[in-house]
């Protein structure tokens, strides 16, 4: 019954839990004001409150109507820029004898200009249940909202209330878990903040000495398209090289492609690390396949909070099956649930079975 339940309501809770997650940042930037500045408690949770606002809006200002304009600019010269694009794709297959056989004659639609169309038009069908539901969708970004703040507000209320719902001798287990998961999802929050902030800069910059055109609207693509792993990464490294490519050619593409691995190596080897990757590390094929498997059930909403969500299981691994079920003893030292194994243990050996 609780999994039917729950399959019926799968979106109740996927709003649940992206208030959980923006109270943990509230709960987080309330902490931070108050060891920093000695800002209360409450007076710090406003703060970060109309801080974070602030912040929001003073880029939304700035920055949108410039990435506006580009981005309709290049709607508009989307049909021409595929054309060309399919064009310098079959010139560069016409120079291998065994790939040149299957370009089709002038005239006609290429390979990567059908393909650039399904992806366009699964973007565009899977955006339309967002566009249609604009009231809907409204409600539940401000249900979001006050959820999170009531959460953040009070945390104590609603942690004790998950701990009275579990057996007396669970209690303490129950608790290492929701410890685990705050310190978890607060290393996730400031790292995917940092790592989208450092993308579309650095990718801003680059497009722009590199003289590509729209650089803006690519980079905060960028910026953006990072909170989904692997696959955000590969799409917005992909998508101004193929615009590079079809606009001045393959020495471009060439140049942007090299400058999104660039980036992209600058962020994993210097933000994660040391932000979020000791707390936040999941093996890349545990990444990979969660993100296809929690995009296939919850959609586009699921491909945000795929990383949480995967760290939420990992968790409950790590506690239940491994912890109690298992009974190797797990140790004090590292909160953390998800940790590399060349990093220290988390989980101490347990004695030797006779």
């Amino acid at each position: 019954m609780l999994v039917a339940l729950a399959v019926r309501t799968i979106d109740v809770l996927l709003i649940l839990f992206l208030a959980v997650i923006l109270a943990i940042y509230l709960d987080a930037t309330a902490d931070f004001l108050e060891r920093r500045l000695g800002i209360p408690q409450t007076l710090g949770l406003v703060s970060g409150l109309l801080l974070s606002l602030g912040a929001l809006v003073g880029v939304v200002v700035l920055v949108a109507p410039a990435v506006t304009e580009q981005v309709r600019d290049l709607l508009t010269n989307l049909p021409q820029f595929l054309a060309d694009l399919d064009r310098n794709i079959n010139r560069l297959l016409r120079r291998v004898p065994l790939l040149g056989r299957g370009v089709g004659s002038s005239g006609q639609p290429g390979l990567l200009a059908t393909s650039l169309s399904e992806v366009f038009g699964f973007l565009r069908g899977a955006a339309v249940p967002y566009l249609k539901g604009g009231l809907e969708f409204l409600i539940e970004g401000i249900s979001v909202v006050v959820m999170a703040i009531y959460l953040a507000r009070h945390p104590g209320v609603y942690t004790e209330g998950v701990m009275a719902l579990v057996p007396p001798r669970r209690r303490e287990l129950a608790h290492d878990i929701l410890r685990d998961l705050n310190v978890t999802f607060r290393a996730w929050i400031v790292g995917q903040i940092i790592a989208m902030v450092v993308l579309a800069v650095l990718t801003t910059i680059g497009l722009w000495l590199l003289g590509v055109p729209y650089f803006l609207a690519f980079g905060v693509f960028a910026g953006v398209a990072a909170i989904v792993p692997f696959f955000g990464t590969l799409f917005s490294t992909l998508l101004p090289a193929l615009f590079a490519l079809g606009a001045t050619g393959l020495g471009q593409a060439v140049a942007v492609t090299a400058l999104g691995v660039g980036v992209h190596l600058i962020e994993a080897n210097f933000v994660a690390p040391y932000v979020m990757e000791r707390q936040v590390n999941l093996p890349p094929v545990i990444t990979i396949a969660g993100v296809l498997l929690i995009g296939k059930l919850f959609g586009l909403a699921g491909l945000v909070i795929a990383v949480p969500i995967l760290a939420l299981i990992m968790v409950l691994i790590r506690h239940i099956l491994i912890g109690h079920v298992y009974g190797d003893p797990i140790s004090e030292t590292k909160p953390s649930g998800i940790v590399s194994f060349e990093t220290e243990p988390t989980i101490t050996p347990g004695p030797a079975a006779s």
